[in-house]
């Protein structure tokens, strides 16, 4: 014979359901909260990598292996004697120039680029690299020269139309110059990690100067 609950059993069993309800409510709670903050953080840390991949961006300009070894040095004066030798082989002056383009050597890096493209002008990703060179020597002017000749050899280099654009923006902080090559450049290459990047920078950056379409 089942015996009927008491009051006082009746009161426990209550409590200890209300509590229970309370227990998973907290934790539900605790599990949204720790989610909103992972979230947020997740947020942050995407952000944080996008603009710094986009400073990085922005700045570019060849990131220098360091010191030339020995090695190194030996095949650079090989590649010389080489030249000099014969002013008109190609492969050696482009070796001797993006040695020089890897080590961050402006001035070698430019004569050697300078001397290919004497004879190989049409070349639109050699003469780009020698932009990069330019700005890295702080010429800017020679630089979106080289940048725009690029531009124009190859109506569809891309590289040469952010280059341009970042050089705008960071050297002579020309904003609409910026947003010029950058639209051109999205013409030419629409779709990716980079163009996604520039789109959302010429947002940002019509909003910061009030730039109209």
């Amino acid at each position: 014979m089942i015996k009927p609950l008491t009051g006082d059993k009746i009161f426990i069993m209550s409590t200890l359901s209300r509590g229970k309800k309370i227990v998973f409510l907290v934790l539900g709670v605790v599990v949204m909260v720790g989610f909103l903050i992972y979230s947020a953080i997740t947020i942050f840390k995407r952000t944080y990598e996008s603009r710094k991949s986009g400073i990085a961006l922005l700045t570019q300009r060849s990131v220098s292996k360091g010191t030339i070894s020995i090695e190194l040095m030996e095949k650079i004066e090989d590649l010389r004697e080489t030249v000099q030798e014969d002013p008109k082989d190609l492969p050696s002056w482009l070796k001797l120039g993006n040695i020089y383009f890897d080590y961050n050597r402006y001035r070698e890096a430019i004569e050697a680029y300078a001397r290919y493209l004497s004879i190989k002008p049409e070349d639109s990703d050699i003469r780009t690299k020698m932009g990069m060179m330019l700005r890295g020597r702080e010429d800017f002017e020679g630089a979106i020269e080289a940048f725009r000749k690029a531009a124009q050899i190859n109506p569809r280099h891309a590289e040469s139309r952010f280059q341009l654009g970042a050089l705008f923006l960071e050297e002579k902080k020309d904003v609409n110059g910026a947003i010029t090559a950058w639209e051109d450049y999205l013409q030419v290459a629409p779709k990716g990690e980079r163009a996604n990047w520039v789109k959302a920078e010429i947002e940002r950056l019509k909003m910061r100067k009030g730039v109209k379409e």
